[in-house]
């Protein structure tokens, strides 16, 4: 019976060669997206799900509210860990991590030692690690590895970098240096092979940090008022302990130790949450760690929107198309019924039909999977591959998928296929019964959600392509064309030897300004304080971002001045700059009226004076409002004169002079810092990675958009070959009496233009009420306008009339003598 079912299969496929044809490239293409999407989804969703008694562990972090703005940091207070373990009921485990970035160096037999620049994933951390996460330990115990101090457990990765030509035991005892610090290596564990944001690799044994070293003072164990972000603290709680229970004792703890003082708002505080582990690879507040990207749950959830839409778009088409060529199948079926067949063996056996061209379509699928993944890979992980032997649940979702589409597909056909009565249908009245009119009005129905659908795509297209097109030309407040921007390396870098570089950059011609400072203008990093101003009958607290440079800064980058003057190379200790916003803050609305004001507070604690009052420009994406900012000049710390902002002159056209101002400028950095890599990237380049997200997004709209297109105009050319092949014999007749081209084309048209309109005001409430929930997240956006809507409109029908019209011109233009030559 089955292989009857198969050679039955094969033949229909074969007469009916293009609308197999159309269905199996719809399907390919739903199929291969919901394969690829999967496959993203999957790797994300998957992070840190393999740890036991993984819903028992969390991070501890911090929240902050000044003046009812929040703040929030995965890190938390030197003193909490240890005051958890002492004082903190419910918690079974503690573990504290400090995060560093020092150069590695491994003794070597020649030239010195291998030195490996600023490792990222350098931790100190406690035995309690191993306890609350797990390792396969390869060398060394778990016990006793982590005891003492200068001691360090490597992953089994790090470990064959460090030490190629040993064996796991023989680098027990080998000794690893991190700056200055050297660790003597006690045990090796495996690399975790599973997704994880924990890719740690050394580990220093926590007691190395003591009150007279520097990683002591980094710890700052005796300070509860600050926090770092390289500062985590992981707990794994007790079977019966309660998670709200734990952090309320944490809040208890933080506030016994560190009461409210004097000049600390009223509506200013601190507290501590227990984030779960399964939060850790999707929490953008937070953040997993410095080196791991978070995953958004939204665009996740997103994906398989569009997955599901592009799998549904084909199904659509499947359906349409088999329906509409159920008269052609008339005979066979009532000769079948005839001949015995029940209703269920028809079933059966054009479901087993729409099995095959779904098991065509999955197999095209898992080919292309691959290059498509490359299309990708600028935006996804190079994790995420299409490994169909190592990832067995591959192999389960594509079984659950050619099932799921199989009966989507053909459960409708094959039910209305085999309905048909046989009396009718020998005597060529299928046509005449009730079911054709149904079968109409669901086509027409899935034609209109396939319309819908591909223009809710256009338009969010179209939108996020305009809002990212806003951001980027937006006036941000400042110039960002032709300047670049380098940073010295912060373990060797001195004002001495900074300074020593300003001016010999000066000295290149092709540069017309140099500046040194700290960040750009436009930057994520940020540095903030609280600053109070009285104003005789009460006093303002803000909290107050700063930005440090020369006199060059605001000249450099084109920010305007509204009120007083810019500073000078005098003004280090007692005059500095606002912004707009703080002067509003303060009640100012004449920006001159805040010149001569004094700041209390502002850099070391200093009091100082209001000499200018800068434009507001953006210091982060347009997805953050503008904050208070303060300007001021610093010739003295380091950290506030690491940054380099270089103006480079117009390039002629043709010319290379920006090139030869890099190599010059690379020239010069080495003179200063030789063991260091030259970086630098131009501002502007810079700027639109704030936007990364939202252009990826416009990527994967366009190919979804694209896609919705293509599945769509593929099933319309197939009910327009269909169509033009049931009214052949009409379409004569009318020539015949006189009908032109036009008026035939027209005629076959008119209801496809009709169906699209409607979908058109079916989409329209729908797209502009979920841009508007996308367009929520931007302070400053661009407008949803109203062309956005009428290009989709008139997008969707020039492709769909432009697709119909290869077969509608060809049968209006047929010669009417063979389509009546015969009955």
């Amino acid at each position: 019976m089955i292989k009857n079912y198969f050679k039955i299969a094969l033949r229909g496929f074969w007469k009916h060669k293009l609308f197999t044809l159309i269905n199996i490239i719809g399907l390919s293409i739903g199929i291969s997206t919901s394969l690829v999407i999967y496959l993203i989804v999957h790797y994300d969703l998957t992070f840190d799900k393999f740890h036991r008694d993984s819903d028992r562990i969390y991070r501890v972090v911090s929240n902050f509210s000044f003046q009812g703005q929040p703040g929030y940091t995965r890190g938390v207070c030197g003193p909490l860990p240890g005051a958890i373990k002492s004082q903190a009921t419910g918690v079974g485990f503690t573990s504290h991590i400090f995060c560093l970035s020092p150069d590695v160096f491994i003794a070597g037999k020649k030239g010195g030692p291998t030195k490996f620049k600023s490792q990222d994933r350098v931790v100190l951390a406690d035995d309690a690690y191993f306890k609350i996460f797990d390792y396969v330990w390869l060398a060394g115990s778990s016990k006793t590895a982590l005891e003492a101090p200068n001691q360090v457990v490597l992953t089994s990765e790090r470990a064959r970098l460090y030490f190629p030509a040993l064996s796991y035991d023989q680098m027990i005892g080998k000794v690893v240096t991190y700056d200055t610090l050297k660790a003597t290596i006690t045990g090796i564990v495996q690399t975790i092979k599973e997704n994880t944001d924990l890719t740690f690799h050394d580990f220093i044994s926590y007691s190395s940090a003591t009150a007279t070293n520097a990683l002591g003072d980094l710890l700052q164990l005796k300070s509860w008022g600050s926090t770092s972000s390289s500062s985590i603290v992981f707990v794994k709680l007790s079977p019966q302990a309660s998670a709200a229970n734990v952090q309320q004792q944490l809040n208890d703890i933080f506030k016994k130790n560190n009461p409210p003082h004097k000049g600390v708002p009223a509506n200013s505080s601190t507290s501590f949450a227990l984030q779960p582990l399964n939060d850790l690879h999707f929490n953008e507040k937070y953040g997993a760690f410095d080196f791991s990207d978070t995953a958004s749950k939204n665009t996740l959830y997103g994906l398989l929107v569009i997955a599901a839409f592009l799998l549904l778009l084909g199904c659509i088409n499947f359906v349409n198309l088999t329906t509409a060529q159920a008269a052609q199948r008339a005979k066979e079926i009532g000769i079948r019924k005839t001949m015995g067949s029940s209703r269920a063996q028809l079933v059966i056996q054009f479901l087993s039909e729409t099995f095959f061209i779904t098991l065509f379509a999955v197999i095209i699928s898992i080919v292309s999977a691959p290059l498509i993944l490359k299309l990708f890979a600028d935006f996804i992980s190079p994790a995420i591959k299409a490994d169909f032997i190592h990832q067995p649940d591959i192999i389960l979702f594509l079984v659950v998928l050619v099932i799921t589409v199989s009966l989507l597909s053909g459960f409708y056909p094959a039910i209305v296929l085999s309905g048909y009565k046989p009396v009718l249908v020998l005597k060529n009245q299928a046509q005449s019964n009730g079911s054709k009119t149904r079968n109409a009005w669901l086509r027409k129905s899935l034609t209109v959600s396939q319309f819908v659908i591909a223009q809710f795509f256009i338009m969010a297209t179209v939108l996020v392509s305009k809002q990212i097109y806003y951001a980027l030309h937006k006036d941000l407040g400042f110039k960002k064309d032709a300047i670049i921007v380098i940073n010295s390396p912060w373990k060797a870098r001195t004002v001495e030897h900074n300074l020593v570089l300003l001016n010999k950059l000066r000295a290149i011609p092709e540069i017309e300004l140099v500046s040194i400072g700290n960040a750009a203008p436009f930057s994520g990093s940020t540095t903030s304080t609280r600053v109070s101003y009285k104003d005789g009958k009460k006093e303002i607290q803000t909290e107050v971002e700063m930005k440090f440079g020369d006199e060059n800064y605001l000249k450099l980058y084109q920010i305007k001045l509204l009120a007083g003057r810019t500073l000078q190379a005098s003004d280090t200790s007692t005059s500095f700059l606002i912004n707009n916003t703080y002067a509003r803050v303060l009640g100012f609305r004449d920006p001159h009226d805040a010149i001569g004001k004094q700041i209390d507070n502002i850099n070391e604690r200093k009091r100082m004076t209001i000499v200018g009052v800068m434009a507001d420009f953006y210091e982060r994406s347009i997805h953050s409002p503008i904050k208070p900012l303060a300007f001021l000049i610093s010739k003295k710390d380091v950290n506030q004169l690491g940054g380099f902002h270089i103006a480079l002159k117009p390039q002629t056209p043709g010319g290379d002079e920006w090139k030869t101002a890099i190599a010059a400028i690379g020239k010069a950095w080495k003179e200063i810092y030789p063991d260091d890599d030259f970086d630098y990237h131009f501002y502007d380049d810079t700027i639109a990675q704030f936007y990364s997200n939202e252009q990826h997004t416009s990527t994967l709209l366009t190919w979804a958009s694209g896609l919705s297109i293509f599945i769509s105009c593929l099933g319309l050319l197939g009910l327009a070959i269909y169509t033009t092949n049931q009214r052949t014999k009409e379409i004569g007749v009318r020539k015949v009496l006189g009908a032109t081209v036009v008026q035939i084309v027209r005629m076959l048209s008119t209801e496809l233009v009709l169906l699209i309109l409607l979908a058109f005001a079916i989409v329209c409430p729908i797209a502009w009420y979920a841009m508007n929930k996308w367009m929520e997240s931007f302070t400053d956006k661009t407008s949803i306008s109203w062309w956005i809507f009428a290009a989709s409109a008139i997008g969707m029908l020039l492709a769909a009339v432009i697709t119909s019209s290869f077969q509608t011109v060809k049968a209006a233009i047929a010669n009417p003598v063979k389509s009546l030559r015969s009955e």
